[in-house]
């Protein structure tokens, strides 16, 4: 199984994977705890195009989309063979949403080609974990140190997230992620056992 944690940034996923990591422990399943950007080259990359205002943002679309390609290779698949539930501090939904809004400029429906792109060959999650938060919040939570990180850039990324989950609402899961930060953690461990005691 693959459960991915979506939201814009200050929603506090990370948080929420770390929580994850510290209390699945007691759950009956081995767990594979992950993210992207990955440390790989491939994300090192990305890493850098983040902090680079003038990147191009079509050249960071694959970018992120090699990034991708190897995370699912070298990590995802694998773990997903031996059994594994894989956990996602972002994975596909991100690349929508931020690249759908990034490329807005340039494309009449961004978000449907970047998700064409990838239709071919990624492997979409079973479950998706959304932490949901306005845009000013994400944008003073996560500082505003890089482009993506502004309050424009992220109401645009979360109507691509709503888009997506109008597509797809079975499998999102919406938290309320502008309450308190434990309320929070506290909603994702919940929701997760109970997608395993789902299966």
């Amino acid at each position: 199984m693959l459960v991915t944690l979506e939201g814009i940034d200050g929603s506090g996923k990370t948080s929420a994977r770390e929580h994850l990591q510290k209390h699945t422990r007691e759950v009956d399943a081995t767990f594979t705890f992950t993210r992207e950007p990955t440390e790989s080259w491939y994300g090192e990359a990305v890493q850098r195009s983040i902090s680079d205002d003038d990147a191009d943002s079509m050249a960071e679309l694959f970018l992120y989309t090699a990034d991708h390609a190897a995370h699912l290779a070298d990590t995802v698949r694998p773990a997903l063979e031996r059994g594994d539930i894989v956990v996602s501090d972002r994975y596909s939904d991100s690349r929508y949403a931020y690249q759908g809004a990034t490329l807005a400029d340039r494309l009449d429906d961004p978000l449907a080609f970047v998700r064409e792109i990838h239709e071919p060959w990624t492997r979409p999650p079973d479950a998706t974990i959304y932490l949901d938060v306005d845009a000013e919040t994400g944008a003073e939570r996560s500082g505003a140190t890089n482009k993506f990180e502004r309050v424009e850039q992220l109401r645009a990324v979360r109507e691509n997230y709503e888009r997506l989950i109008d597509d797809e609402p079975d499998r999102f899961v919406r938290i309320d992620a502008s309450r308190p930060a434990e309320a929070v953690r506290t909603d994702v461990l919940e929701t997760v056992e109970r997608l395993l005691s789902e299966q």
